[in-house]
């Protein structure tokens, strides 16, 4: 049987997915969450009653949060390209750095996207200072890391890459990263390019007009 994503191809955590699923070729039913779709969202809805997605269903199994479904088709679904290593303690610094990109990164960008979508009396100027400055420390660490090596975790494409992709992206869209930034500006390059990401941008390139801070004329 093959498995089911819930997702959208314009939400960073589904992103985060779909590049672990084009790395290896994984087969998957995409099963889209859009207002067109009703049946399709009364599913997962009843499946992960949370209503976050992605969402990854298995037969019997239900899979819920992005690192957690890359790790489950690992293990599942095994493909050529190994986003975890072997190793343990290069599988550590990947995990590490899977949750860098994940709340350091994402997670503030995501703060000033959705002040942006609240009614203008509700929203909070004092906070999204707070998530800029976060990105500003996130990048300055990130760019001695990303100095000294390929990929997030090392020389080899992992689970922090996978990551790293859509929050990169809309991070430098919300909080454009500064030129006093070269490495994490030419990571980001090295991003845009690898072709599982590549791909998904492409798919994601119709829905950006739904992007609450209005999407540059770029990527």
């Amino acid at each position: 049987m093959t498995p089911q994503l819930f997702a959208h191809p314009f939400s960073s955590y589904c992103q985060k997915v779909l590049v672990a699923i084009y790395e290896n070729g994984t087969a998957f039913d995409y099963r889209m969450l859009a207002p067109e779709e009703p049946a399709t969202i009364e599913e997962w809805q009843s499946i992960w009653p949370i209503k976050r997605f992605p969402v990854l269903k298995d037969g019997e199994n239900a899979v819920m949060e992005a690192t957690i479904i890359i790790e489950y088709l690992m293990l599942a679904y095994p493909g050529s390209v190994r986003l975890i290593p072997e190793e343990p303690k290069a599988a550590l610094r990947t995990r590490m750095m899977d949750r860098f990109f994940d709340n350091y990164v994402m997670t503030p960008m995501q703060k000033v996207v959705f002040n942006q979508i609240r009614p203008e009396t509700d929203r909070d100027p004092y906070g999204v200072t707070e998530a800029k400055a976060m990105l500003d420390d996130a990048y300055g660490w990130l760019d001695g890391v990303v100095g000294k090596s390929e990929w997030a975790a090392g020389d080899t494409f992992s689970l922090a890459d996978c990551a790293a992709c859509p929050s990169l992206f809309y991070a430098d869209w919300v909080h454009p990263i500064a030129e006093t930034f070269p490495n994490v500006r030419a990571y980001r390059t090295r991003l845009l390019t690898r072709p599982s990401f590549a791909r998904a941008i492409e798919e994601a390139r119709p829905y950006r007009s739904f992007f609450p801070l209005g999407a540059p004329d770029r990527d």
